[in-house]
């Protein structure tokens, strides 16, 4: 088979532009896109696209594989394969696994690890404690994507609480800071008065106000107080609340803001009103909260305040999400369906096929500074997905790729569907099938600087 491939007649969404053409690939690059049916095909493999959409390569920001050492929930194999399936080729993943990354030594084997086994590109966070600043300054902003600060506790002991040692990595960090931003003062005092009024088997509904809006906005404030004191380029992740989007400036472009914003998927699918049907299979850290806040992030996605749709993926068993709500944990699997959930909101009326590219594939490799990924480009490797936006299917036990086997959006029907995923230029995920012979890359970013 040839490494050389001609995508023919496809409709390509890009840069906010919708047409159909044909995209050549050598090798692992795109070599020529043209709007005109070539007449000669020679020397290429043909792939026939007619009636299909053609996107980049979804860039996934935030997500949580569990390996190491939590590798019973899932795995760098198996959730890469679940994002491949899900047009997801590029990940960015968190520190908080078993050891935590909290050294240039534990990074680099998760990054060796992944070598041999994803099948998407990838990249680790380096994490930040109370006492590791030494080893942050360590890191090489070429090649890890970024730092990642617990502002609130979550899933694995990382909170960073110490003033000072906030105040370091903000001031000292090589290169761009990702936050996850919940007062740990009031979340606790929330827990405590919650614990006490409604016992062990309190319902999942509470957990939208004992993680609150007030915890988030009193968090992120502080993460936006320190970046602009000691101007950090600061990413914070998994927004939640309508009250922290005028933190934020959508008057300037992408690549002049200093201070960046992420939304997950979740947050822009779900509300509050979902938790008495779905319960703890929707608890995340932020919480899902109020229907408002919900459409207050949708429109904050269509006016540039967020600049960034990710996936915060991070699974736990079934029947660790059936325990009891305070002693079950938060996270949810979700990069195999975060594209075609939002194409579906796309169907619906809520935002265009060019801002679900724009905020899922581009902006992150702008934001990120990452190379020669995000669009379909001349010079560009060929990390490009097929979509049939006519296609109906169901979410269920047995098209989950997941390890954990479960999805919050299992029931689902979606009218599009991912039919192929191109990593590199291979062909990885065709119809339903895996080509695994090959694995991604590490990212490499165009030196980021702080």
């Amino acid at each position: 088979m040839s490494s050389n491939k001609v995508i023919c007649g496809a409709t390509i969404v890009n840069e906010g532009k919708t047409f159909v053409g044909d995209v050549f690939v050598k090798d692992e690059i795109i070599e020529k896109i043209t709007a005109v049916k070539a007449d000669d095909y020679s020397g290429y493999e043909v792939v026939e696209a007619d009636g299909l959409y053609l996107l980049p390569g979804v860039i996934d920001d935030q997500v949580h594989f569990r390996d190491p050492g939590l590798t019973y929930k899932g795995d760098i194999y198996t959730e890469s394969r679940a994002a491949i399936a899900g047009g997801v080729t590029s990940f960015m993943e968190m520190p908080n696994t078993d050891p935590p990354a909290l050294t240039q030594e534990i990074l680099e084997e998760k990054y060796k690890s992944a070598a041999t086994k994803s099948l998407a590109n990838f990249s680790f966070y380096m994490g930040a404690s109370n006492n590791n600043i030494d080893e942050i300054l360590k890191t090489d902003p070429s090649n890890v994507c970024g730092i990642k600060v617990f502002m609130g506790s979550s899933t694995g002991n990382m909170l960073v609480d110490n003033e000072k040692s906030l105040e370091e990595i903000f001031k000292n960090a090589p290169t761009l800071v990702a936050t996850h931003c919940e007062d740990e003062e009031t979340i606790q005092a929330n827990n405590t008065k919650f614990l006490k009024e409604y016992g062990i088997d309190a319902p999942t509904s509470i957990h939208a106000n004992l993680r609150s809006a007030e915890a988030c906005y009193l968090s992120s404030s502080r993460a936006v107080e320190l970046a602009k004191k000691y101007n950090t380029r600061l990413h914070i992740l998994h927004l939640t609340t309508a009250k922290e989007m005028k933190l934020f400036d959508n008057s300037i472009p992408l690549i002049e803001k200093r201070i960046t914003a992420e939304v997950c998927v979740h947050h822009l699918w779900f509300s509050e009103e979902d938790y008495n049907k779905k319960g703890n299979f929707i608890k995340w850290n932020p919480s899902i909260k109020s229907t408002d806040d919900r459409d207050a992030l949708r429109k904050s996605v269509l006016n540039n305040t967020i600049d960034v749709i990710a996936t915060d993926h991070a699974p736990h068993t079934k029947e660790e999400k059936e325990r009891p709500y305070f002693k079950a944990p938060s996270g949810g699997p979700m990069v195999q369906h975060s594209l075609t959930a939002m194409l579906q909101l796309h169907k619906k009326g809520v935002l265009s096929i060019e801002k679900v590219v724009e905020k899922m594939c581009h902006h992150p490799s702008e934001l990120f500074k990452v190379t020669k990924r995000g669009f379909i480009r001349k010079g560009y490797f060929a990390d490009l997905v097929l979509v049939d936006m006519n296609s109906n299917w169901k979410v269920e036990k047995e098209n989950i790729f997941y390890k954990c086997k479960w999805s919050p959006l299992e029931g689902e029907t979606f009218n599009s569907k991912v039919i192929k995923t191109f990593v590199n230029g291979n062909l990885v995920f065709n119809d339903g099938k895996f080509d695994e012979s090959i694995k991604g890359k590490r990212l490499v970013f165009n030196h980021i600087k702080k």
